[in-house]
């Protein structure tokens, strides 16, 4: 029922963590679930740990996925969202940089068939196969170097500035250097918002 080097309980108690904080089991969250698991086994480290990080590239389901496998969360600080839209996750140790970047093979829904072929159904098809897949079928897992240094990543704990034009706090390093001195990065035009 699991694939190849996926512990038959790490992978249940996973997914049944998921299923209960998402209020359901989909596809994609099986998908997080078992790059998380397989995240776990590469950096050999337990659910939880402070020292891995996980950089998603979507949100929804499948972020409930890999936080349902690795313990990384926002609340944590051990868990950032960059949306590119893709099903992937790149993980990395906070201690001494090595990063991995874990996505789905790009045939992973043909070949669902192959491993549910009891499941006419194709969605249904996919989260019975997902969890049923060999990892070297089901993901590609490679070495990445990460363009953001560590301390980006991490933020700097403690220090608060206030924003020079706005006058709003800024904590953890992510204030930006303004004309005028340091500055929050909606005032420096990374907003996403628009004032009324």
């Amino acid at each position: 029922m699991t694939g190849i080097g996926v512990a038959t309980s790490a992978l249940h108690e996973a997914l049944a963590r998921s299923a209960e904080r998402h209020g359901r089991l989909c596809p994609r969250q099986v998908l997080g679930v078992r790059i998380g698991l397989a995240a776990l086994r590469a950096f050999e480290v337990d659910r939880g740990v402070r020292h891995l990080l996980a950089i998603v590239e979507t949100d929804g389901c499948f972020v409930d996925g890999v936080e349902a496998a690795t313990g990384c969360a926002l609340g944590r600080r051990t868990l950032r969202l960059v949306d590119h839209g893709k099903v992937a996750a790149t993980f990395v140790d906070l201690r001494d940089g090595r990063a991995l970047r874990i996505v789905p093979r790009p045939d992973v829904r043909e070949q669902a068939r192959a491993f549910a072929p009891e499941e006419p159904r194709r969605y249904y098809a996919q989260l019975a196969a997902y969890q049923r897949m060999p990892d070297a079928l089901l993901l590609d897992a490679r070495e990445v170097t990460l363009k953001a240094s560590l301390e980006e990543l991490r933020g700097c704990a403690g220090v608060r500035v206030s924003c020079v034009r706005c006058g709003e706090e800024v904590i953890d390093g992510r204030e930006v250097p303004c004309a005028e001195g340091l500055c929050c990065r909606g005032c420096a035009g990374q907003i996403y918002y628009q004032l009324r």
